[in-house]
């Protein structure tokens, strides 16, 4: 096809869907679909994310990283912040020592309530997998312990 015949050709295509479409009174089957708008926040899970110090203060969570570490348990960088690769490391030291309640932790760095429950049997307070105030100042004492 020449050029100008192919400029022609879309020219005329253009103004007969134009004119179908105020004769059909500008009817949406004529219109082009609207993109799907993108999400405000990820569908991911913000859990996976999200830094979760148990309300431990940075140099406290550094202490419980340093735990970790210094039980070949590698928590990533110590830097106060229980972010994924703190609670995987965490799961693998309560799998490895038997700490999980009802069954094996899965190793995603969730802080889930079996991952509390770990957490609580090995800080040896009541197992109810809820984060409180008890399992919180146990936590916080623990750290007080170890050194970095």
């Amino acid at each position: 096809m020449r050029p100008a015949f192919t400029r022609t050709l879309v020219s005329a295509t253009a103004v007969i869907g134009i004119a179908a479409g105020s004769l059909a009174g500008a009817s949406a089957g004529f219109a082009a679909p609207r993109p799907a708008a993108a999400p405000a926040v990820s569908s991911q899970d913000p859990t996976v994310l999200a830094v979760n110090n148990l309300g431990l203060s940075v140099s406290q969570a550094k202490r419980w990283q340093c735990f970790l570490r210094s039980y070949d348990f590698n928590p990533g960088t110590i830097d106060g912040q229980l972010g994924t690769n703190s609670w995987k490391a965490a799961q693998r030291f309560f799998n490895y020592y038997d700490l999980y309640v009802n069954r094996a932790l899965t190793v995603d760095g969730i802080v889930g309530p079996e991952t509390i429950k770990a957490l609580q049997n090995f800080l040896g307070v009541a197992t109810d997998g809820i984060a409180g105030p008890d399992t919180r100042t146990a936590f916080a004492d623990f750290t007080g312990y170890v050194s970095c």
